[in-house]
C-alpha cells in the first residue's frame, strides 16, 4: 500500500500532504549549528527530529538531497547586527586561530551525532565557504530595491518590503509590532528603523574574520547563509526547510523576505519546526546553571545528573515526544525513558528465541497483521515517533505472551513481526544497542551457551538431581540471566 505522509506546515499552520516540487527526488534545509562550545541538548532535538524525517522520506523511496549547515566564523549572532561574534571571542580567549576554534567544536559536534546515531547529511556547507554566494544575495537585494547602504553596511529594508509582501507571514506577526518590540541596540542610527536587520556588516578594526565586498571590508549578517546556502544546494524552489521553534523569528521570517526580496517569490514549501527541550521547567541556559552537555550526559558529570545516560537512552527520551510538543528533562524523565528503551531492545532480542508453530492463535495473528499498516500511520500522521513506540510495545507484551507458552505464532507471522519490528525500531527511529561490537554474534553466542547449560540443568531434572538444578539456575541468575520455568519447559533473557 502506498504510503501518504502528512506534515505540519509552520507557513500555512496545517496539515498538509507532502508533495514534492520534483518527485521522486526532495530537498532539505536544515539549519545545523553554531560551532563555538560543545554540543548539548538543545543540539539533539532537531538533529533527531529531522533525522527521522530523513530516515522516512528514504524508505518511502524519495531521493533526499538534506544539506545542513555549519554557521562559523565572521558573522554576529542571532538578531543583534552589534553583538560579538562568540567564535572570534573566544578565539582570542585561547589565543587561537578562529578556525581552530570552528573546527574543533565542529569535530565535537560530528562526534556527538554519530553517538546518537543521527545519519550525516547530504551535504554539509560552511558559512564561511560561501561568502560570495551571499555577496551576490545581497547584491540582488540591493538592486531590486528592497535594502540600502549605511557606512559601508547593507541593511534590509523591512518596511519597503512590507509595502508589497508581507513581513511576519511565518511568525505571524505584523511590522507594526516587530518595531515595537524591537530592542534599542547599539548602532541602531545606522539603520532607517529598527526592524531593519543586516545584510552585510562593514568590520570595525578590531574585527578578525572580514572579506571584501563592493560595500566595504566586512562579513554577512546571519540571516544571509542559509537563504544563499539552500538556494546554491536545492535551487531557487526546494521542498522543506527545517529548524527549531527558536529560529521562526526572526532568522526564517528573514530568510522568506530576503528570498521573496532576491527572486521575486518565495523558495520554500513547506516550512517544519520542532519545539524545545526545557530542563525542570526552565529554559537551558549557561546563566540559569542548568545548561548540559551532551557529553555531560554521556558521562554523567553534570551537578543536575544522577547517573550518565547513554546516547540511546537520549534518542529514546526525544522520539517519546511528538517533535512538535515540549519535552522537559528530568532525571526521572530520562531514567523511565531508559527502561522504556531496555524494554523495547529486550522485545527485539526475545523474539529471536520463539519457536514458530503450526498458526498463530487469534490475538497473535490480528496483531501481526495490523502493526506494520498502524506503524506507518503514525508516521504519515506528521511522524508521531511515540505512537510507533507504543505500536512496537504491543508486539513486546505480545513476544513474552508466546515465550510464557501462553500464545503461538507461525513461521510466517514470526518472520513478518521481526522484519516490522526491526525496521521501525532500527531504520527509522534509529536506534540501536549501545553495548558495542557485533551484538547479533554476542547473542547467538550467548544463546547457545545458555542452551546448553540449560540443557544440563534439565538433565539433572529428569535425574531429581535437585542440587544440581537450582545450582545452575543460581549460577545463571548471579550471571544476569533470568531463567523461568514453564509447562513446556523454561525460557531465560540476559537482563541489563
Amino acid at each position: 500500500m502506498e504510503q501518504r505522509l502528512i506534515i505540519y506546515n509552520t507557513l500555512t499552520r496545517t496539515k498538509q500532504r507532502f508533495e514534492p516540487i520534483h518527485t521522486p527526488n526532495v530537498g532539505m534545509y536544515v539549519c545545523g549549528p553554531t560551532v563555538y562550545g560543545d554540543p548539548h541538548l538543545g543540539h539533539a532535538r532537531p538533529a533527531i527530529t529531522f533525522d527521522i524525517l530523513f530516515r522516512y522520506l528514504k524508505h518511502l523511496g524519495y531521493k533526499v538531497r538534506y544539506v545542513r549547515n555549519i554557521t562559523d566564523v565572521g558573522h554576529l549572532e542571532h538578531d543583534s547586527d552589534d553583538g560579538d561574534d562568540k567564535i572570534q571571542k573566544k578565539a582570542r580567549l585561547e589565543q587561537l586561530e578562529p578556525m581552530e576554534i570552528a573546527q574543533y567544536y565542529t569535530n565535537r559536534y560530528h562526534e556527538a551525532m554519530a553517538a546518537l546515531n543521527v545519519l550525516p547529511p547530504s551535504i554539509e556547507p560552511h558559512a564561511t565557504g560561501h561568502i560570495i554566494e551571499q555577496e551576490q544575495l545581497v547584491s540582488q537585494i540591493l538592486n531590486n530595491g528592497y535594502a540600502y547602504e549605511s557606512n559601508g553596511s547593507i541593511y534590509f529594508d523591512t518596511a519597503k518590503y512590507n509595502k508589497e509582501h508581507h513581513y511576519g507571514i511565518l511568525s505571524g506577526r505584523n511590522l507594526e509590532d516587530v518595531k515595537d518590540a524591537s530592542r534599542q541596540l547599539e548602532g541602531v542610527g545606522e539603520k532607517h528603523n529598527q526592524a531593519d536587520f543586516a545584510l552585510w556588516k562593514k568590520a570595525q578594526p578590531e574585527h578578525i574574520m572580514r572579506w571584501p565586498s563592493p560595500w566595504s571590508d566586512g562579513f554577512p549578517g546571519w540571516h544571509c547563509e542559509c537563504t544563499a546556502m539552500g538556494r546554491k544546494y536545492l535551487g531557487s524552489h526546494f521542498d522543506i526547510h527545517g529548524g527549531g521553534m527558536d529560529l521562526i523569528f526572526p532568522h526564517h521570517e528573514c530568510e522568506i523576505a530576503q528570498a521573496v526580496a532576491a527572486q521575486g517569490d518565495q523558495m520554500v514549501k513547506y516550512w517544519m519546526h520542532n519545539n524545545m527541550i526545557t530542563i525542570n521547567g526552565q529554559k537551558m541556559g549557561k546563566s540559569l546553571g542548568n545548561f548540559i552537555t551532551l557529553e555531560e550526559f554521556f558521562n554523567g558529570s553534570h551537578k543536575l545528573l544522577e547517573q550518565a545516560y547513554s546516547p540511546m537512552a537520549i534518542r529514546f527520551f526525544i522520539l517519546s515526544a511528538h517533535y512538535r510538543g515540549t519535552v522537559d528533562f528530568s532525571n526521572e524523565a530520562l531514567q523511565a525513558s531508559e527502561k522504556g528503551l531496555e524494554r523495547l531492545m529486550n522485545g527485539l532480542a526475545d523474539i529471536k528465541r520463539i519457536q514458530p508453530s503450526k498458526s498463530s492463535d487469534e490475538s497473535t495473528a490480528n496483531l501481526v497483521k495490523a502493526l506494520r499498516q498502524k506503524c506507518y500511520d503514525a508516521m504519515n500522521d506528521d511522524l508521531q515517533t511515540p505512537t510507533v513506540i507504543s505500536n512496537l510495545f504491543d508486539a513486546c507484551r505480545q513476544i513474552n505472551i508466546i515465550l510464557d507458552h501462553k500464545g503461538t505464532i507461525s513461521a510466517d507471522d514470526l518472520q513478518e513481526l521481526t522484519s516490522t519490528m526491526r525496521l521501525f525500531a532500527f531504520d527509522i527511529l534509529g536506534l540501536k544497542e549501545d553495548k558495542g561490537g557485533n551484538n547479533d554474534a554476542r547473542e547467538e553466542a550467548y544463546g547457545k551457551v545458555v542452551d546448553m547449560v540449560l540443557a544440563l540443568r534439565a538433565k539433572a531434572k529428569a535425574e531429581k538431581d535437585w542440587a544440581t538444578s537450582d545450582q545452575i539456575r543460581n549460577a545463571l541468575s548471579d550471571a544476569g540471566f533470568e531463567v523461568k520455568d514453564t509447562k513446556d519447559g523454561c525460557v531465560w533473557k540476559l537482563n541489563k
